[in-house]
């Protein structure tokens, strides 16, 4: 007996491999699944970055808003401060907003004249406090807290003196000075504490007309400076509230040096977070930590965020690896039973991407066969049609046209015999006359819509007697600009681009709201070309592809057949511009076969 042969070799083969690749997949996906949540946490750290500096940003704005208040309003009354920053509704819009305020420049000169002029009605605080600086004390000069809101919490800070406090003092003249938004770094002592800080900006004001390009033009047109307070903590828990990672760490630290020297000043900090479970068996270390800097007006910020790995990643993320290695195991066992598989299945796909490539390929041409059919019948059609127009308008003309011009000559001659005898027959006579007029005058245009007698002359002629009947009728300025020489046009193409014109020019009284039209015709390279360009409003997107609008396929189908190209170049507000141009054989041109042809065409 023929003892059979044994397999254990190659199963011990695949055994090991498959171990190979399945401790692979899974360093791989381990260390992809880090990679990506290391991303996710940067990209989210960045988006909260940009979060604060367009916060910071909006507030910005807005002091320098209240800025232009004062500069366009001078005085501007206690009501109107109020009503204006009423209407800012901060706690919906700036939610981090504590305070607005103005402070006036006063000098010892002018304290009384300023304190009487506070008193008055239009002036008053709102607590009905008599107004006075404080504290009191004569100084050669003041910094007077005059307009603050929301003024219920706040009145009892109006007519405090800015400068008073030795810290503030040179930092009120370098605003005054500089010209330029402030910020001391200092937190603000009455919105500060355990856990909360209070930060301010402030804006100089100098008065209207008055030169400031040096230090001291802008002391002389000093007129006070506007200042916003807001929340730190309220301004960064509104930014990680709209991070979509929970527990996040945030410390905010000031590096840049404040008006007391101190740099470093820790601004906001959520806290520590909890110590991670050692025990999980994806990443001993599980602290993702990032910082960004931020321009705070000039001061230099910096955010640093902090989060724990497990918050970046999902359940499904934290067995992926495993799964990744018993995959790669059990894909790797069957390899070798299926290789013969794939091959055999990989010889019919070729067969059949074969058949479906020449399946494609046959559908591919009858479409494009069928397209060209299309066309073709599209070009027969608009051929008959335009022959058809031609011979109803010869029609018209010969036989209509001829009746009404006997008509004419009779109902004249009656008017002419009756002017003397028979008065009231001549007036009915002049009345039919009138009518015959009008009636041979729409008679003449439905021939021209039909197809102007003009086309027989020539693309240029027809092209001239459009653009005055267009002037006539529009009073829109039409220029002409026709450097084609004379060069005979064949028939089909003159009429196509005649058509052409027409519908742009029916486009242009429709839509485009233009004062000025200008038309070129020009012969260059074997190529004739006419541009169609206007003053109005542009081609609105979208407008090319709009349900029922097919003036723009038109030209474009029209151009095709003639085998030309079509362009259209719109701007909003400054216009559309739309080119054609087709090849041309000179010898192709027809010409007018007789002198009672060229009659005709002027007729």
């Amino acid at each position: 007996m023929k003892p059979r042969k044994s397999t254990r070799p190659a199963l011990w083969i695949g055994i090991p491999l498959s171990l190979m690749v399945g401790m692979a997949l899974y360093v791989a996906a381990a260390k992809s699944i880090e990679h990506d949540s290391r991303e996710r946490f940067a990209a989210h750290a960045r988006n909260a970055q940009n979060t604060i500096g367009s916060r910071i940003k909006a507030y910005t704005d807005l002091l320098r808003g209240v800025a232009s208040l004062f500069n366009a309003h001078d005085p501007l009354t206690r009501r109107q401060f109020h009503d204006y920053v009423e209407g800012l509704d901060m706690a919906r819009y700036f939610p981090a907003m504590v305070s607005i305020n103005f402070a006036q420049s006063v000098s010892d000169a002018q304290r009384e004249q300023f304190e009487a002029r506070m008193r008055q009605p239009d002036m008053a605080r709102p607590d009905g406090v008599p107004f006075a600086i404080t504290p009191p004390g004569r100084r050669p000069a003041y910094m007077v807290l005059t307009f603050i809101e929301p003024a219920d919490k706040f009145s009892s800070s109006i007519g405090a003196d800015l400068q008073a406090n030795p810290l503030l003092h040179d930092a009120a003249n370098a605003l005054r000075d500089k010209g330029v938004l402030f910020t001391s770094g200092m937190p603000i002592g009455a919105l500060s504490g355990a856990k909360r800080t209070g930060l301010a900006m402030r804006q100089p004001i100098y008065r209207q007309g008055m030169p400031i390009s040096s230090v001291e033009q802008r002391r002389a047109a000093f007129r006070g400076s506007v200042g916003i307070a807001f929340s730190v903590d309220q301004l960064m828990q509104g930014v990680l509230d709209g991070m979509p990672v929970a527990n996040v760490r945030l410390t905010l630290v000031d590096n840049a040096v404040g008006i007391d020297q101190k740099s470093g000043r820790i601004l906001f900090d959520t806290g520590a977070i909890r110590d991670p479970d050692n025990g999980w068996w994806l990443w001993p270390n599980r602290l993702y930590s990032t910082t960004l800097p931020i321009d705070f007006n000039g001061r230099a910020w910096s955010a640093t965020f902090s989060a724990d790995k497990r918050n970046m990643t999902t359940e499904f993320e934290e067995y992926f690896p495993w799964m990744a290695a018993f995959a790669g195991c059990g894909g790797t066992m069957l390899m070798y039973a299926l290789f013969h598989a794939l091959a055999t299945s990989r010889r019919r796909a070729i067969k059949m991407a074969q058949g479906m490539t020449r399946e494609l390929r046959d559908s591919q041409a009858k479409l494009q066969l069928s397209h060209h059919n299309l066309r073709r019948l599209a070009a027969h059609a608009d051929q008959i049609k335009e022959g058809e127009r031609k011979r109803i308008a010869r029609e018209i003309h010969d036989d209509l046209g001829q009746n009404l011009l006997a008509l004419r000559i009779e109902a004249d001659m009656l008017s002419s015999r009756t002017r003397d005898r028979h008065p009231r027959l001549h007036a009915r006579a002049r009345s039919t006359l009138s009518q015959i007029d009008a009636t041979i005058k729409s008679v003449r245009q439905i021939i021209n819509d039909l197809r102007p007698n003009v086309l027989d002359l020539g693309l240029a002629a027809a092209v001239e007697w459009q653009v005055a009947e267009f002037r006539r009728r529009t009073g829109i300025s039409c220029e002409l600009i026709d450097d084609t020489h004379e060069v005979a046009v064949p028939d089909h193409c003159a009429t196509a681009f005649f058509r052409i014109l027409q519908e742009s020019l029916t486009n242009i009284v429709r839509h485009a709201r233009a004062s000025k039209v200008r038309i070129a015709l020009h012969m260059q390279g074997g190529q004739l070309a006419m541009t169609i360009s206007d003053n109005g409003v542009g081609l609105h997107a979208g407008n090319r592809e709009k349900a029922g609008s097919f003036g723009l396929v038109g030209i474009e189908e029209r151009i095709s057949i003639l085998d030309g190209s079509f362009a259209i170049n719109s701007v909003p507000n400054v216009g559309t511009t739309v080119v054609v141009s087709v090849p041309l054989q000179p010898d192709e041109a027809p010409t007018l076969d007789s002198d009672t042809d060229l009659q005709d065409a002027v007729a």
